[in-house]
């Protein structure tokens, strides 16, 4: 619904993939697929730039939504932090027990990670992947409409 309460023709369902920039798939692989346990659904070359290797990481099939993938640029600078980057991505997990569960097992493997922080809406850890990416693991729930806040109104933020 649109502020005018009419119904909205186009809308926005979900996040369709994340797409990053490494610097070697095979540590790529060795994470997302080995250390994470999502699938490589596709290997190919990027359409808008043969040149560069392209890795699709997913769940079983590679439903949009779960999709993250990766093109190959070893010759690229690293990036800076800064207006127009992407400070981190999270990943979903059911429950805060898995993510402790995430927490331990990662750290048995010798992946670093923080403790797990309470976000009021959901509980997750952080860390990076092999080109520094950061990487949350995140609670589904309780959710964020846990508090119903003041400071909404109808969709949208109220300044305090």
């Amino acid at each position: 619904m649109s502020a005018g309460g009419e119904q909205r023709r186009l809308q926005i369902t979900g996040i369709h993939h994340i797409t990053l920039i490494c610097a070697d798939l095979e540590r790529s692989v060795a994470f997302y697929q080995d250390t994470l346990g999502m699938r490589v659904v596709k290997r190919t070359r990027n359409a808008d730039d043969p040149t560069a290797r392209h890795f699709f990481f997913g769940d079983a099939v590679g439903t949009p939504g779960t999709v993250i993938t990766c093109m190959e640029y070893p010759q690229m600078e690293e990036a800076q932090v800064g207006r127009g980057g992407t400070h981190h991505l999270a990943l979903a997990v059911d429950s805060a027990e898995e993510v402790e569960g995430w927490r331990q097992y990662l750290q048995s493997r010798g992946v670093g990670c923080t403790e797990v922080l309470d976000r009021t809406y959901f509980k997750s850890i952080y860390l990076r992947d092999p080109d520094g990416h950061i990487v949350e693991i995140a609670s589904k729930g309780p959710g964020f409409t846990v508090d119903e806040p003041a400071e909404m109104l109808g969709g949208r933020m109220v300044e305090p």
